[in-house]
């Protein structure tokens, strides 16, 4: 079987000089700022270089773009709304409890990875996770929080476990 023939960096130099503005101006409509327009407009060129799954020839170029785009402007607002919810939770906390700026970066940057590590996976898996991980619940507890037997939640656990172990090993190897 063979493999599809791949675009070459001068092909996507072309799709970047005859359709950026557009994309741009396209997801300045959806973001409503013009400077992470730009940054996504840029990064969806980068994951086109750096991709060895985009087809030769494109008959629908703006179509491709778009869906490329669509793809990190969802990250993008699942990243904002982490952030959000990891500041509003950082708010709460007693004065001598909250963390420097540096730990606070290390911390959002940890659990951006976790999202990301664990996205894919079933809602009430990533869920179950973060209960007996994060929030550091017992496996009964996460059950009936979730309304789960304890061995569906021990192999949920077992799943987000995998995910985030192999996930690790991809990247480091």
């Amino acid at each position: 079987m063979s493999t599809p023939e791949c675009v070459s960096p001068s092909a996507v130099e072309t799709l970047y000089s005859d359709h950026h503005s557009w994309l741009r101006r396209w997801l300045h409509r959806r973001l409503g700022n013009a400077e992470q327009a730009a940054d996504l407009a840029h990064d969806t060129f980068t994951r086109l270089l750096s991709t060895d799954r985009m087809p030769a020839r494109l008959d629908e170029p703006r179509a491709f773009l778009t869906t490329v785009a669509q793809r990190l402007v969802s990250n993008h607002w699942r990243r904002e709304k982490l952030e959000r919810a990891y500041l509003e939770a950082l708010s709460r906390m007693p004065e001598p409890a909250a963390c420097s700026p540096e730990a606070r970066a290390i911390v959002l940057e940890t659990l951006i990875e976790l999202d990301r590590l664990l996205d894919g996976l079933p809602a009430i898996v990533r869920r179950a996770f973060l209960m007996s991980q994060l929030d550091g619940q017992t496996h009964a507890q996460v059950a009936e929080a979730l309304g789960l037997s304890i061995p569906t939640v021990k192999r949920y656990l077992v799943k987000a476990l995998q995910r985030c172990y192999f996930a690790d090993l991809s990247f480091t190897g």
